[in-house]
């Protein structure tokens, strides 16, 4: 008999999530604890045997981390997909789960920056400060409404939608368009991450070799920028990467790492923090 999921669990699932997507959040898991909450309903229901439920939990340990309004969409695709595995679906497994968790996080962080935090926001805080004028509580009344309204709903169209997506893409996740699909989100992915880290993270040296008159005769920053602007700041990024990815060190470690890289880096006078006593 084919397994599926009830609406009354679907929704417990995405009330988890809208409740609880920041669920013990840290650098090092960030959305982690707040995905296993939304799956955990499915799981049960899902699964009579104990190990089972273990394994499938296991499967949603794995680092996340989106734009938790239209990421909602992922989590309702991952359910269309547990239920495909429970049914018995070849090629949905763990690795094809978490390949599109991980592919679509990314992407979706953007788009969802983007057009939640860029956008909406900004615009019902505009209304929300021209209805405060001379001090009125309206404005702020407005806001806290509208936004948990569009919130709420908007997050529950995603996640219904993104279940319907889950099931009736497992067909076109599993052939040649589906491998398409993942090499396409992975590279968008990428982009993605690559311009985040561009914008956000900025490592520069404050070197300087002087003269005998004390002024400097060499600034090594301008000098990298003149040949390879951010090269620094790519170097640290691939480092990071390195570590990770290579090494299997943990986010802790590595952020540990780079506190003392930069403490070296002050005491030798590489970086200058920019602080005044």
């Amino acid at each position: 008999m084919e397994k599926k999921l009830s609406k009354k669990t679907l929704l417990k699932s995405f009330h988890n999530w809208y409740y609880g997507h920041l669920t013990c959040f840290s650098q090092e898991h960030m959305q982690t604890f707040g995905y296993l909450c939304s799956m955990l309903p499915l799981v049960e229901e899902l699964y009579d045997n104990e190990e089972d439920k273990a394994a499938a939990m296991n499967t949603y340990t794995a680092f996340f981390n989106t734009e938790p309004q239209l990421g909602t969409v992922v989590v309702g695709i991952t359910a269309g997909l547990e239920e495909a595995r429970a049914n018995g679906t070849e090629d949905v497994d763990e690795e094809t789960i978490n390949g599109l968790r991980a592919g679509l996080m990314g992407p979706i962080a953007g788009i969802g920056d983007s057009l939640v935090v860029g956008t909406v926001i900004p615009i019902l805080l505009g209304i929300a400060m021209g209805m405060s004028t001379g001090g009125s509580p309206l404005g702020a009344i407005f806001y806290i409404i509208v936004w948990n309204l569009f919130a709420y709903f908007g997050m529950r169209f995603m996640y219904f939608k993104g279940y319907e997506l889950g099931g009736k893409a497992v067909d076109f996740l599993i052939g040649t368009q589906g491998e398409a699909l993942r090499d396409a989100i992975s590279t968008l992915g990428g982009i993605v991450i690559g311009a985040v880290s561009a914008t956000w993270v900025s490592v520069t040296t404050s070197l300087k070799l002087l003269n005998d008159a004390g002024e400097p005769y060499l600034v090594l920053q301008d000098k990298l920028d003149s040949v390879f602007p951010g090269l620094l700041t790519a170097v640290f990024i691939i480092i990071c990467w390195f570590l990770m990815a290579k090494k299997r060190m943990s986010p802790i470690k590595v952020m540990l790492v780079l506190v003392v890289v930069a403490f070296v880096g002050v005491l030798v006078g590489f970086f200058n923090p920019g602080l005044a006593y």
